[in-house]
């Protein structure tokens, strides 16, 4: 039951009626839980109750259906208003985003072009801009641009997903560059030819990641809601003597609130991943699929 819940919510999640259909209707149906909110205003309002009480946050407008270069224009254009927005106001944050949102299936330069000038309006702040990892079509091209962008850029990072049988390789490889990463499990479904099956092979390949790169001596971003990847993190970072200062726990908007807060409250650095926009349909659908037993919430706000 819970494998065909998590088929149906990944589908769902990459249909574009169903996307359209949400939008018509708004943050319903418990998707308010996990999105901070359909406008920046909202999104820095929740940054800041979370910088209140110690924890520092990454700011992600979504976006994952463009199908014109004017899209990926004005999709670029709000990755720079919230760069803006998040300078102007004070707040504690970094940006996130999807090289999808800004033209990468219609041109790679145009993808590119929207990438260098959000991170020159981000290095003018002195910001930091992570790109998320989206399937696994995606894998290769998003991290040749990323290549190519550090080529000019200090400022941006990565993300890394456990579950693929090249990530071990991927690490070893981004070493070189000092890759500032955030580790996942991941949340895409994918084939059994490139990803693990098992949860308990992703689980230890996630173990494996955190320790090469933290070995490696670069900065790591653990993102994960799993308290045994917590605690293993914990304990080889101490074990290891490696600085609170080289690494950062992430977890997601609206998840494991009182796990962030205490980890904040033991001294670490917590990054919580904030997203907002009316795209918000294809990500809502993600969390359900990485948890089904979250479908409540769902059908709870049905009936209100």
């Amino acid at each position: 039951m819970e494998m065909m819940l998590r088929n149906m919510f990944q589908s769902l999640g990459k249909s574009r009626s169903a996307n359209r259909l949400a939008k018509k209707y708004g943050l319903r149906f418990g998707a308010a839980r996990f999105v901070a909110g359909e406008t920046i205003k909202q999104s820095i309002d929740a940054v800041s109750g979370l910088n209140k009480d110690g924890r520092i946050a990454t700011l992600d407008h979504l976006g994952e259906f463009v199908f014109s270069e004017e899209e990926a224009t004005l999709s670029a254009d709000m990755c720079v208003q919230t760069l803006d927005a998040i300078a102007s106001s004070g707040v504690q944050s970094n940006l996130s985003l999807k090289m999808t949102s800004l033209g990468l299936d219609i041109s790679r330069e145009l993808c590119v072009n929207n990438m260098k000038r959000i991170l020159n309006r981000a290095r003018q702040y002195g910001n930091f801009v992570r790109i998320d990892m989206e399937d696994y079509a995606h894998c290769q091209v998003s991290l040749d641009i990323y290549r190519e962008l550090r080529e000019e850029f200090d400022n941006v990072g990565i993300v890394i997903q456990a579950y693929l049988f090249r990530t071990e390789q991927d690490i070893q490889d981004l070493s070189a560059l000092s890759a500032n990463l955030r580790l996942v499990k991941g949340a895409y479904k994918e084939s059994p030819q490139v990803a693990f099956p098992e949860k308990k092979d992703v689980d230890e390949n996630y173990k494996k990641i955190i320790q090469m790169h933290l070995k490696n001596g670069h900065y790591t971003a653990v993102a994960s809601h799993d308290e045994a990847i917590i605690n293993f993190t914990k304990q080889f970072v101490s074990e290891n003597g490696i600085s609170r200062d080289q690494f950062e726990f992430q977890m997601l908007y609206g998840i494991c609130e009182e796990m962030q807060k205490q980890l904040v409250k033991e001294g670490y650095r917590v990054r919580v991943y904030v997203p907002y926009g009316v795209d918000w349909f294809g990500y809502f659908m993600r969390r359900l699929a990485e948890r089904p037993a979250n479908a409540w919430f769902v059908l709870k706000n049905m009936f209100k």
